[in-house]
């Protein structure tokens, strides 16, 4: 029993330790375990709160690395199903001095392209308080898409609170259209949405924070707040009676690298709305574990203890949040 869940795929990474090199040309990499909802429900855990996975894994290395390091990040696998049919997923990142770094991903066809429904029905959900989802997981096949769906339904019977992140992977996807259409359709089950401003152009044509909050906001019933990530210049939040604001980022000395950064916004906001925090102390809190995530290699690296974002907000003259 936790506090809470995600559904995803969790994978094993395998980061260049070379900066400005080519995947082609690396020769060095450091193993990770990655995946945007994975990294959500380590950045749950790293800040004291109880935090399960939904997933299914190969029976083979990759996926007893996985399970190793969740545990190890204090994340449960009570809902993590193991088979010898399918193998794990993986990928490649190169390390780059600026900008995003380039990813090949190893994963059509995974295990967790094959979820088994089962499991989602077997799910005890007593003391979960957040469900955090994301577009990539009903992006890596058919199957997955159902079952994504089927736990949407169960968590609107259960009357869950849920937050999603359209994490766009254009290249899971069969086409743009398609990628839109389902996207925004999910998103319109979720009470709270988590959109960037390059997301919000793709997926409803405007790169104004306004504009992509009113869209999500009319996008279905179910949601009731909107924040928008501007990266280094924070956040615009609007909910559905009207409210809103813009919470500034944090200034940070090097970014090492920004994958991770998205996701550890979303373990920020989503344990100070556990905590019972506001609104604005919620996205300030993602902003602060945003701006520390960038400042490490690994995708869920930097992600911080309480005592770690209490000294950073109190260093950044912020009152923790």
């Amino acid at each position: 029993m936790s506090e809470f869940l995600t559904i995803g795929e969790p994978i094993a990474l395998f980061g260049s330790t070379e900066v400005d090199k080519s995947l082609k040309d690396a020769q060095n990499f450091q193993k990770f375990l990655a995946g945007a909802e994975v990294n959500v429900a380590v950045g749950v855990s790293r800040l004291g709160h109880t935090s399960e996975y939904i997933t299914r894994l190969g029976k083979d290395p990759f996926g007893e690395f996985i399970i190793d390091q969740l545990r190890k990040n204090q994340v449960g696998t009570d809902y993590i199903d193991q088979t010898e049919d399918y193998w794990t997923a993986f990928q490649l990142k190169d390390r780059v001095s600026q900008g995003d770094p380039s990813i090949f991903y190893f994963r059509k066809g995974s295990a967790a392209a094959h979820l088994n429904q089962e499991i989602l029905d077997n799910i005890d959900f007593s003391e979960v308080k957040m469900v955090h989802l994301s577009g990539i997981f009903p992006a890596i096949s058919s199957e997955a898409l159902a079952a994504f769906r089927h736990f949407v339904q169960l968590l609107e019977k259960k009357q869950i609170r849920t937050t999603f992140d359209p994490n766009l992977r254009p290249q899971l996807w069969e086409s743009q259209e398609k990628m839109v259409a389902t996207i925004n359709e999910l998103a319109s089950h979720a009470e709270i949405i988590l959109p960037g401003i390059n997301e919000g152009e793709i997926l409803m044509g405007s790169r104004d924070p306004e504009k992509i909050a009113d869209f999500y906001l009319a996008n279905g019933a179910a949601t009731q707040t909107v924040v928008v990530k501007l990266g280094t210049e924070g956040a615009y939040v609007k909910q559905k009676d009207g409210t809103s604001f813009t919470i500034p980022g944090f200034t940070v000395n090097e970014v090492v690298d920004t994958v991770g950064a998205g996701d550890g916004f979303a373990a920020g906001l989503i344990t100070a709305l556990i905590e019972g925090k506001s609104l604005k102390e919620a996205v300030t809190r993602a902003n602060a574990v945003g701006a520390l995530a960038v400042q490490s290699p690994g995708d869920n690296d930097g992600y911080p203890t309480p005592k770690e974002l209490a000294d950073f907000l109190v260093k950044n003259e912020v009152k923790p949040a």
